[in-house]
C-alpha cells in the first residue's frame, strides 16, 4: 500500500514538472528513457557482440560528440585500440607448418562414423577394437575425439576388475566356468554353462539344458576333457564358483586329468571375473535383444554367437584380435578406402562384422 501511494505520488510529481506538450519535450523524455534502458542492459550484458559494420558505425559517430558526451559512450579509447590491434593482428598472418600429430585420413573417420552409426551399442573402446581387426591403425583417444566432434556420444567407459592380477603368468593352463540362464517366450527356463580360457579368451559351449541336474553337468565335463586333450598346453586350474550344479562328481572329472579346481569365496562373483564378463556380453549383444522360443533356437543361437565370439570379436586383453587370431598381427592399412569395406551378417544382421578387402 505504501508502495502504490509513493508511486502515485511521483508520477503527479512528473506530470507537474511538465505542464505543457511539447515535440522537444518529448524527445528529451524518450532519450532519458533510452539512456536508462541501456543502464539496465548494462548490468546484464558485460560485453556486447559487434559486427565489423557496428563498429564503424559508432566509432564514425563517436567523433561528433564532445569529449563531456563520449564518456557516457560504452565503447572506449581502449576498446578502439583493441579494434586496432585486431586489425593488425589480421593483416600480419603467416603461414606456419603444421605441428603435432598428423591429421587423421579423411577415410579412417568415415569408418569410423560409419561403425558408430550402424552400432549404436558399440563405444569407442568396441570400435577401436573392430578397426584393429581390419588393420586400421589408430589411437582409442582418436576414436574418441572422432565421435565426440561430429556429436555422437562416446559410450562411457565399463570399469570394473579384471582380475589379471591372478596367476597371470599361470594364464595360459587356467580354465574358468560358469553358466547363464534365458528364459523363452513361454516362460522356461534354460541352463546355459559354458567353459573359457583366461589367457586367450577361447569359450567352449557345452550344451543347453532345461532340467540342470548333476548327471547332465558331469556329462558336460567329461565332454570337455575330450576337447581339451588336443591342446598344446595342458591345463593346470579351473575357476569355478560353490553353485550347487557343481557337484563332488563334476569336480572329480577335472581331478582325474590332474586338473586342480579352485573355487571362489561364498558371494563373490569378482573372483570368476573372466567367466562373469562373458556372461554379461553375451546377455547385452545376443539373449537380451532376441524372443527365445526353445532349447532348440537358443541352442542354433549360442552357437552362431560364440563362432563370432571365438573368430571375429576383438579383445583387449589379446591385443585387440580375436580368439582364433590372438598370435597373429594383421597387416596394416594406413589409408582406408570405404568401398573396400565388407560386412558380414551374425545372427540375422543383430551383429556385424567388418572387414577391408584387397
Amino acid at each position: 500500500m505504501a508502495l502504490s501511494f509513493l508511486y502515485f505520488g511521483f508520477v503527479r510529481m512528473l506530470q507537474l514538472v511538465r505542464p505543457s506538450r511539447s515535440e522537444q519535450q518529448d524527445l528529451a523524455i524518450e532519450i532519458v528513457m533510452l539512456r536508462h534502458v541501456v543502464t539496465v542492459l548494462r548490468r546484464h550484458v558485460d560485453r556486447p557482440a559487434l559486427q565489423p559494420a557496428d563498429r564503424a558505425v559508432l566509432a564514425g559517430l563517436s567523433r561528433l560528440l564532445s569529449a563531456a558526451h563520449r564518456r557516457r559512450f560504452f565503447v572506449q579509447p581502449e576498446t578502439l585500440l583493441c579494434w586496432h590491434r585486431d586489425l593488425v593482428r589480421r593483416k600480419w598472418t603467416y603461414s606456419h607448418g603444421r605441428s603435432g600429430r598428423p591429421a587423421v585420413p579423411v577415410g579412417t573417420v568415415s569408418l569410423v562414423l560409419r561403425l558408430a552409426r550402424e552400432n549404436p551399442t558399440w563405444g569407442y573402446r568396441r570400435i577401436h577394437g573392430e578397426l584393429a581387426t581390419m588393420g586400421v591403425r589408430l589411437a582409442p583417444s582418436s576414436v574418441w575425439e572422432i565421435l565426440r566432434r561430429h556429436g555422437i556420444e562416446p559410450a562411457p567407459r565399463r570399469s570394473g576388475p579384471t582380475w589379471v592380477q591372478f596367476k597371470r603368468v599361470q594364464a595360459e593352463t587356467m580354465l574358468a566356468c560358469d553358466f547363464f540362464t534365458v528364459d523363452t517366450v513361454l516362460l522356461r527356463r534354460l541352463s546355459v554353462p559354458f567353459f573359457i580360457e583366461l589367457d586367450t579368451r577361447w569359450v567352449y559351449f557345452s550344451g543347453i539344458t532345461s532340467n540342470p541336474v548333476e548327471e547332465w553337468f558331469t556329462q558336460q565335463a567329461r565332454n570337455l576333457s575330450f576337447d581339451l586333450a588336443g591342446r598344446a598346453q595342458s591345463v593346470k586350474f579351473l575357476i569355478q564358483d560353490r553353485d550347487t550344479k557343481f557337484t563332488k562328481r563334476f569336480d572329480e572329472v577335472f581331478r582325474t586329468e590332474d586338473i586342480r579346481v579352485i573355487k571362489t569365496p561364498v558371494r563373490s562373483p569378482r573372483a570368476n571375473a573372466f567367466a562373469e564378463r562373458f556372461a554379461g556380453t553375451v546377455r547385452r549383444e545376443c539373449t537380451d535383444r532376441l524372443l527365445i522360443f526353445g532349447r532348440k533356437h537358443l541352442e542354433q543361437v549360442v552357437t552362431e554367437y560364440i563362432v563370432h565370439y571365438n573368430d571375429h570379436r576383438p579383445h583387449r586383453a589379446v591385443g585387440q584380435r580375436a580368439p582364433r587370431t590372438s598370435k597373429v598381427e594383421p597387416d596394416r592399412v594406413d589409408q582406408p578406402d570405404l568401398t573396400q569395406l565388407r560386412r558380414n551378417e551374425v545372427l540375422g544382421g543383430l551383429i556385424h562384422e567388418y572387414r577391408l578387402v584387397a
